[in-house]
């Protein structure tokens, strides 16, 4: 990452336009190829078994056919809301989505990315596989979801206190209906990559057809009928309808919603409620940005105590101890 950020802004501050991605992303590329041949040396050879390739095409043509239809939910609905928005609307909502999605990139991703290999060793050991499940999206959801609803309350700040972010004032309301998508996001996300791991391809692929259905249909007619704000209640909508892949996901690992979901969900809208309670007796400006920051921090940290106890703290300091003792 570093060698991409470094390659290209050298070369865009050098004049090299749009193939300053390009050249970043293959410098990138080049970068981990040798590193990882560096950490890990391995030579390649030549070998074939029709009972691995049948393997492979089993579950792997579902699970390509999944990504292309997730890029063609998310990207093709981008260039049908084209024409139906204009570029300011597609900016504006493109500008929400992005505000909106900071957590999930900083926590959901870097965890899925873990979690995949260890569900599907888990697969046969039922009991550890829930326990598992249970704490991925604990941590998922204690993370993300405050996030979102500080994001939803300190948006109305942020535009105005930033120089030229006044003119994404009309991108507040649509984040508060895509936070929405991204919340049930933080949680659906970590059951479909079960799904994945335990070998359960066909029903993640039966979800991701619904979803991109419900996304062709609702978000483009809700945008012809209420412009950018109506797009944004489609991709709403699409994040409610993830509560079929929760109870589908549940006939198979018996994880708890109440202590993954529903008491993060809880803590963050307690600290939402009186962080837009608290944003009223204070300016507009940085400081009481930083201000709400730390409230928040301390309203949603007694209130995930009060419901988990000593568990919380104990979780924390085994986390914080396996960092401690990875760094050393």
């Amino acid at each position: 990452q570093t060698i991409y950020y470094v390659v290209l802004v050298a070369l865009a501050v050098n004049g090299f336009g749009l193939k300053s991605f390009t050249f970043a992303v293959l410098a990138r590329g080049l970068t981990g190829l040798i590193a990882i041949y560096i950490l890990q040396p391995w030579v390649p050879g030549i070998a074939f078994s029709i009972q691995t390739l049948r393997g492979l095409f089993k579950f792997g043509i579902p699970y390509q056919v999944n990504t292309f239809l997730a890029t063609f939910k998310d990207d093709g609905i981008t260039l049908i809301l084209g024409g139906i928005l204009g570029p300011v609307g597609v900016g504006i909502l493109s500008f929400a989505q992005k505000i909106a999605r900071i957590p999930l990139t900083f926590f959901m991703d870097t965890v899925t990315r873990v979690t995949f290999p260890a569900f599907s060793r888990m697969q046969n050991a039922p009991d550890h596989l829930e326990r598992s499940v249970n704490r991925s999206i604990f941590f998922i959801c204690f993370l993300v979801f405050p996030s979102i609803i500080g994001i939803v309350v300190l948006a109305p700040i942020l535009v105005n206190v930033v120089p030229r972010y006044n003119h994404w004032t009309p991108a507040l309301i649509p984040i508060i209906f895509i936070s929405i998508n991204f919340m049930f996001a933080a949680a659906t996300t970590q059951l479909t990559n079960l799904l994945n791991a335990i070998g359960k391809i066909k029903i993640t692929f039966y979800l991701m057809i619904m979803w991109t259905v419900l996304s062709w249909i609702l978000i483009p007619m809700l945008a012809m009928q209420f412009g950018v704000i109506g797009a944004s209640i489609g991709y709403a909508l699409v994040g409610i309808s993830s509560i079929v892949a929760i109870i589908v996901a549940r006939k198979y690992v018996k994880f708890s919603l109440t202590d993954s979901m529903v008491k993060p969900l809880i803590g963050a809208g307690v600290m939402g409620l009186v962080l837009v309670i608290a944003r009223r007796f204070l300016p507009e400006n940085t400081t009481s940005m930083g201000i709400l920051t730390l409230l928040g921090a301390i309203v949603y940290g007694a209130s995930m105590l009060s419901m988990t106890g000593l568990s919380l703290l104990e979780d924390v300091k085994r986390s914080a101890n396996t960092l401690l003792n990875r760094a050393s």
